[in-house]
């Protein structure tokens, strides 16, 4: 009887361990989504940036230690407004910016990324980047604020925005309108220096530009130089990154508006040759409109243009078309002037011709003195045809 409990014993302290053993196996070979109890989406970001969390947005990633590394690229929607007067040109673009804080690292939630509410950006830190050569800007609330936040599991963070923003572009006018002008655009940090912050451009397509972009006179270049400008104030190295836009003006508006209409009009200055020189009220008409012309006109070219103190392309063309046509207009006076002054002499000579032709004739030879009015009405020209009636030519 003791061996068959001893046996009994046995079997039934098998089978218990047997029991735990299967039991710590079931807990093992469990899901890992089901491994404890899932924090809700509140709890998780409570606990990632909440108050209870620790998180200072006050204080910048790797505090006291290595800079943090701002990666930045921009994609334009729309360029335009390039403006000679106040010499600026304005755009909509997404501004990205993506950086790592290892204070936002998590692995309590499954997603890889997370896409959080705009809001939230005042619980995290952010780079103080601005525009250097910024004249003007505004942030885009329809329908609600155009703002990306992305949170990644390495704490990598990525916070997109759409601006429109009216930037400064000093521009050099010597070939206009056959000018190609340069804009710079300077993405600055105002109160990190390059101990705590350093901002460089993404490794692959920086710089993106919608595939509908069209500009009304100027064609956007597809090379764009890509740089740094880092600044040195008194207050320390800041970090600075630029990208420049080439653009070249196209020539179609100046060629319709401009050139062709005053080329028309020098050749409407040249009627002058064809009018008679008798006629100087027509000469004098002529005259005044081609001048009133070409002065409205040189002054609605320089309407849309700064006050530069240097000659461009187009006021060269502007003096020398209206050199051609004064020169043309005096030409034609000259001439006008000369000829009178050739027919005066002649008539003249003629006249002394007469009169000798009648003192030496009359009374005398009255045949001889009608041949010397035939000879010098072949060769004078006549006053008027009642001059020669009246002679009974």
């Amino acid at each position: 009887m003791s061996v068959e409990r001893k046996q009994k014993d046995r079997r039934a302290s098998a089978w218990f361990h047997l029991s735990n053993i299967l039991s710590s196996c079931k807990e093992e070979i469990k899901p890992p989504g089901r491994a404890g109890p899932q924090l809700s989406p509140s709890d998780f970001l409570d606990k990632l940036m909440g108050r209870t969390s620790g998180y200072d947005a006050r204080i910048r990633p790797n505090f006291k230690g290595p800079p943090v590394n701002v990666t930045c690229n921009i994609f334009i929607n729309s360029f335009g407004s390039i403006t000679e007067t106040t010499m600026d040109y304005r755009l909509n673009v997404f501004l990205r910016q993506k950086w790592n804080d290892p204070r936002l690292a998590y692995s309590e939630y499954p997603d890889d990324s997370l896409d959080l509410d705009p809001s939230m950006l005042d619980s995290i830190w952010k780079p103080d980047l601005f525009f250097a050569n910024e004249k003007g800007a505004n942030f885009h609330e329809v329908t609600t604020d155009n703002k990306l936040l992305r949170i990644f599991q390495d704490g990598s963070v990525l916070y997109s925005i759409r601006l429109t923003l009216t930037l400064s572009c000093p521009m050099d006018l010597k070939n206009f309108p056959m000018d190609i002008q340069t804009c710079t655009m300077q993405l600055e940090s105002f109160g990190y220096t390059m101990n705590d912050l350093i901002f460089e451009w993404l490794s692959e397509n920086p710089v993106q530009v919608a595939d509908d972009l069209t500009l009304p006179q100027f064609v956007l270049k597809e090379e764009k130089d890509l740089g740094y400008c880092t600044k040195h104030y008194n207050t320390g190295k800041f970090t600075c990154i630029e990208v420049k836009f080439h653009l070249e003006r196209q020539m179609g508006y100046y060629l319709i508006q401009m050139y062709i209409p005053s080329l028309l009009i020098v050749i409407l200055s040249w009627v002058s040759f064809w009018i008679n020189m008798d006629a100087a009220p027509a000469r004098v008409g002529l005259g005044i409109t081609t001048v009133l012309t070409m002065t409205t006109q040189s002054s609605g070219s320089r309407a849309s243009l700064p006050k530069v103190s240097y000659v461009k392309a187009i006021d060269i063309w502007m003096a020398a078309k209206s050199l051609f046509s004064e020169w043309c207009k005096t030409f034609c006076d000259r001439e006008t002037l000369l000829k009178r002054n050739r027919r005066d002499h002649l008539e003249y000579k003629c006249k002394q011709l007469t009169d000798w032709a009648a003192s030496h004739t009359h009374g005398k030879v009255p045949c001889e003195g009608r041949r010397v009015q035939q000879i010098y009405w072949a060769i004078c020209p006549p006053a008027s045809i009642e001059e020669r009636e009246n002679d009974g030519l």
